[in-house]
């Protein structure tokens, strides 16, 4: 039964990835978001395949989860986020230097922190993570006081919450191990994964909302794909 639950909350954050993913690009031009979201789905597809081969701990696909999860950890769901979020809360629109910049930003840390394995407690690394993720949790309050102030209550509500989940996730995650889990910590990751497809669904529809409320209030264009918005 818990295996099924995981099976499920991988394929819920593989679809909330890739496609709100692809809207973020599609729709708003966003690549930060957009492309940060296909990673997270990547993560998921690897992670599911992995586990549907065996979960042996020796295979590549190990390493690879171990590079996708340090990669959105330190700098994705974090830096990278806060980033693409600005687009609608401060109008930054980065230049395609700042955005590949990020990126590998991102793939140099996931190299060197996929090192640090869930097999112990790594005091450093898993102090880091927890520090990036408080720090972005004050913006996405800031990002939620924006979306009451807009009257965009129930999705700031929804926002509130799923960052809550995600940043009690980032905390249990190397130094609370749940209790009776198993050796590949199922139930947990069984409920990072739904919390993690839930964060890029409600982050998705929060995003919209103030850009159609920046539209309305003739601060933005209606479109804001990156030939019209870097013109």
């Amino acid at each position: 039964m818990k295996e099924m639950l995981f099976m499920l909350a991988d394929l819920w954050m593989i679809f909330a990835g890739f496609f709100f993913g692809w809207k973020f690009i599609r729709r708003y031009g966003n690549y930060l978001l957009g492309l940060e979201w296909m990673i997270v789905a990547t993560s998921g597809s690897n992670f599911l395949l992995w586990a549907l081969l065996g979960g042996d701990e020796d295979s590549f696909l190990y390493t690879i989860a171990y590079f996708f999860d340090a990669f959105s950890r330190s700098v994705g769901i974090t830096l990278i986020l806060v980033l693409g979020l600005m687009r609608v809360t401060h109008r930054y629109k980065p230049s395609v230097a700042v955005d590949i910049g990020v990126f590998a930003l991102a793939a140099a840390a996931g190299l060197y922190l996929q090192q640090f394995r869930a097999d112990k407690l790594h005091l450093g690394p898993a102090t880091f993570y927890v520090v990036v993720n408080v720090l972005t949790t004050i913006f996405l309050a800031y990002f939620v006081w924006r979306l009451w102030r807009i009257g965009a209550r129930k999705l700031a509500l929804a926002t509130a919450l799923v960052t809550l989940a995600g940043s009690v996730i980032a905390i249990t995650y190397d130094f609370f191990p749940i209790p009776g889990d198993d050796a590949h910590r199922t139930l947990f990751y069984t409920a990072a994964l739904a919390t993690w497809g839930f964060q890029m669904f409600v982050c998705f529809f929060a995003y919209r909302a103030l850009h159609d409320h920046n539209v309305a209030a003739g601060v933005e264009p209606e479109s804001s794909r990156p030939s019209v918005a870097r013109a």
